[in-house]
């Protein structure tokens, strides 16, 4: 018997799928509302530019409010930018604020977002640690590393003597 030779056929092409194109970050600008859901904390954004000396030595003090300051000297937050962006605000003894919660109601994984200029970053949560205030200058957290963000804040538990510090990333 014989067998007729049949030329194979070529594969029909198999449906491909694109990855998800992730959401465009809005372009690096001035960062002017904070909400912190976990901590209870919505509120606005203050440009502060640390002194020439302030700047050199990382001992900056913001002024003595209730409100959140945005580091102006380290860079702005969102796409394009090589910087490490860093806030502050106080905590305060004796009185509920909002820097207060800094302290006692955030966990690794919880989420932050800034608004900007430009959009609405996320962010997550990466690390809570406390600092004693005498070595907070010569810390790794002023290693830059583009578009992290850096919290800082009195430690509630110490006010005069540390500092909490919250690094966080972009969510994904």
């Amino acid at each position: 018997m014989a067998v007729a030779y049949v030329p194979a056929q070529p594969a029909a092409p198999e449906a491909t799928v694109a990855p998800p194109v992730p959401a465009a970050e809005p372009a690096a600008s001035p960062p002017g509302w904070l909400t912190v859901e976990a901590a209870g904390i919505d509120q606005s954004i203050l440009p502060l530019t640390p002194s020439a000396e302030e700047f050199a030595t990382q001992s900056i003090v913001p002024p003595l409010t209730e409100d959140a300051y945005w580091l102006t000297s380290f860079g702005s937050p969102g796409s394009g930018s090589e910087d490490t962006t860093y806030l502050t605000g106080h905590s305060w003894e004796g009185k509920d604020a909002p820097f207060n919660r800094l302290s006692t109601d955030t966990e690794v994984g919880d989420s932050i977002q800034l608004t900007t200029e430009t959009g609405v970053l996320d962010y997550v949560i990466d690390s809570i640690t406390t600092l004693d205030k005498d070595t907070l200058k010569d810390s790794e957290i002023w290693d830059i590393v583009p578009n992290r963000l850096v919290v800082i804040s009195c430690y509630t538990e110490d006010i005069w003597g540390k500092n909490v510090v919250i690094t966080a990333t972009p969510a994904e």
